[in-house]
């Protein structure tokens, strides 16, 4: 088993040194403010252990366990469904639609693939579609959309670990691989704070929404100070809400994801005998068909044990 751990310190800095210790540890600079320590335990032998979301509230409740030890926990507070990701046990996968981005040959493809299906935890949609302009989409070592210095960055590095930043000011960091990068717009949360456009400038800066309220399903995904990974999605929701539901959840730095109803989507994916079953997470949420386990048009996101 390979352990491997990475410390990020908080975002804004050009400089993203990383360096390899002598126990085999990397400490991965280039964040100024809070640090972000993420200590990783790879290829973990047992399948998840995972609950339904039952009646959550605003306190965490676990609903997946791997090798005993608690790796997703939910909550509700404020229309917002959270889902919170220890990253020691479980990694975040990029996936591409079969739409969007187009072509063959990617190593996560447009449905859960037989490789994740003992090993999935959650899958939750990705970002707003790629010729909307301001997004980025980069795996397996080709871009679909190139990325763009300055948006709001999804970044999972060859190591396993995630972490979110603005793209070349805070991330990547230097010296470590890059497995995927998805981009969608600017950071919607940065040092703790929401951006100062999440309450007024909704249109124009987070989205055109189905019939132009303010108010629609929304989704984001940001990372803790302790580098845990945290989704966010409700059916009504402004930017500002969301932030500010997220910051108060811990998180530090975040990037919206999707919004209107038809793409807004999470699952937790309950394990049996006969294959995992697929649980909503979001109230009256409209859902994904086939609930990623068909073909979907649309990149979205996994996480996996190990």
């Amino acid at each position: 088993m390979l352990l491997l751990a990475a410390t990020v310190v908080g975002c804004g800095s050009q400089s993203n040194a990383a360096q390899t210790k002598d126990d085999g540890r990397v400490s991965v600079g280039g964040h100024e403010g809070r640090a972000s320590t993420v200590t990783l335990v790879r290829r973990v032998s047992s399948a998840p252990a995972v609950t339904g979301p039952g009646q959550p509230g605003p306190t965490w409740k676990p609903v997946a366990t791997i090798g005993g030890q608690p790796a997703a926990w939910i909550a509700q507070r404020s229309g917002v469904t959270l889902l919170r990701f220890e990253q020691r046990l479980a990694h975040l996968a990029l996936h591409a639609g079969s739409g969007e981005p187009e072509g063959q040959g990617w190593a996560y493809g447009d449905r859960i693939g037989a490789g994740e299906i003992h090993r999935v935890l959650a899958a939750f949609n990705g970002g707003f579609k790629l010729s909307y302009g301001s997004v980025g989409f980069m795996a397996d070592g080709r871009a679909a959309v190139p990325l763009a210095a300055g948006l709001g960055s999804i970044v999972t590095y060859q190591n396993g670990t995630t972490e979110i930043g603005a793209w070349h000011e805070g991330v990547p960091a230097r010296g470590l691989a890059v497995a995927s990068v998805l981009q969608n717009l600017h950071l919607l949360v940065d040092r703790s704070a929401a951006a100062s456009t999440a309450e007024n400038c909704i249109q124009s800066c987070w989205g055109a929404t189905l019939g132009g309220g303010p108010d629609v399903a929304r989704s984001a995904l940001g990372i803790t100070g302790a580098g845990q990974l945290v989704w966010a999605a409700g059916e009504s929701l402004t930017p500002g809400a969301t932030a500010h539901t997220l910051v108060d959840a811990g998180v530090v730095r975040a990037v919206e994801l999707d919004i209107n109803p038809e793409w807004v989507a999470g699952y937790l994916y309950v394990h049996r005998p006969g294959g995992p079953s697929a649980v909503p997470v979001v109230p009256g949420q409209y859902g994904i068909p086939g609930q990623l386990f068909a073909p979907y048009n649309r990149d979205f996101f996994t996480v996996l044990a190990g």
